[in-house]
């Protein structure tokens, strides 16, 4: 090869090793990551829309859980909700044969929507007394829900039993009354 074909040739490979790192570094990868950023952007948009499809879907079933939800939960005054829960524990003691030996409320309020009356309920009774009485508390159509359940037992053969429940009950706040 003589020395112009060299120097020419030299410099060709030159300029195509610069142009192939400049479409590597600066076009090619910049491009492959927009591509992959894309491709997740739609994969999440599509996810967003398959839910959103679901919902629309389920609106009514949805509707008539809140519904539900809203129609069961405690009244916003706090006298009249825990009126409402010692009226419950009342019944069901009386329908189950439990005996209630105390019920301390708190009520709690975390946020602008919602107060939460947590009550401490001690009864006492046999197996098969308490045992519906949870059921009861369980089944019913107000907003309470179980949050610990202690069992004990007062006597030796194990017939008269202690029940300690900490139960959290639901109150809505009205938008009006904000």
């Amino acid at each position: 090869m003589k020395i112009e074909n060299r120097q020419q040739f030299l410099m060709a490979l030159t300029i195509g090793a610069a142009a192939l790192y400049i479409g590597v570094n600066f076009i090619a990868t910049p491009l492959s990551n927009l591509w992959s950023a894309r491709s997740a952007q739609i994969k999440d948009l599509r996810a967003k829309v398959s839910e959103g499809k679901t919902l629309i879907q389920r609106e009514t079933v949805v509707r008539n859980r809140w519904s539900d939800m809203s129609t069961n939960a405690l009244p916003d005054n706090s006298s009249l909700a825990e009126q409402q829960v010692l009226k419950a524990f009342d019944t069901w003691s009386r329908e189950t044969g439990a005996e209630i030996n105390s019920i301390m409320p708190q009520w709690k309020n975390d946020s602008t929507n919602y107060m939460t009356l947590n009550c401490r309920v001690e009864a006492s009774g046999s197996l098969g007394t308490l045992s519906q009485f949870l059921y009861r508390i369980e089944k019913g159509p107000a907003a309470l829900k179980l949050g610990s359940v202690e069992l004990s037992a007062h006597d030796n053969t194990g017939q008269q039993l202690t029940l300690g429940l900490q139960i959290s009950g639901l109150a809505l706040i009205s938008q009006t009354q904000k």
